[in-house]
């Protein structure tokens, strides 16, 4: 699957993740999937405030059920749906842990930021195995679209 979004979608987030820096950032994806899921298209990002205690926040975050809700209707208010979760890993690779994972929902898109010193240098994207057992890897593609 790929994740598609525009290259000023994808410089918010990484922004997001810099401003966050040394702390994890962590936001929603909103758009729409292809016909027969055969793709995603992220349409607007939402930061969030991390919701972890601060002396968790540097390697953890939490989106919390009220910002989830939050998000949904934001969503809902553009005819769009909740499509993934982003967040920020400060000076570690863009590849998701073992709590990541076990916190993960099958489906939804999780695109992972490194932060090295407080700037952002790759973004990747992965979707959690329907047994839950792994992540699989998507591509990203930033690709101007027309409105």
């Amino acid at each position: 699957m790929t994740l598609t979004m525009d290259p000023a979608l994808l410089l918010a987030i990484h922004r997001h993740g810099e401003d966050a820096y040394p702390n994890e950032a962590c936001g929603l994806l909103l758009g729409s999937v292809g016909p027969g899921g055969a793709g995603k298209r992220v349409v607007e990002m939402l930061p969030i405030r991390n919701g972890r205690e601060p002396e968790a926040a540097r390697n953890r975050y939490l989106i919390t059920a009220q910002d989830m809700l939050r998000g949904e209707g934001a969503a809902a208010d553009r005819g769009l749906d909740v499509i993934g979760v982003f967040h920020s890993h400060p000076d570690h690779p863009a590849r998701p842990s073992e709590f990541d994972r076990e916190h993960a929902l099958p489906w939804y898109s999780y695109m992972i930021t490194t932060v090295h010193n407080g700037t952002a240098v790759v973004s990747r994207s992965w979707l959690l195995a329907e047994d839950r057992s792994n992540f699989v890897e998507e591509s990203i593609t930033a690709l101007n679209h027309e409105p």
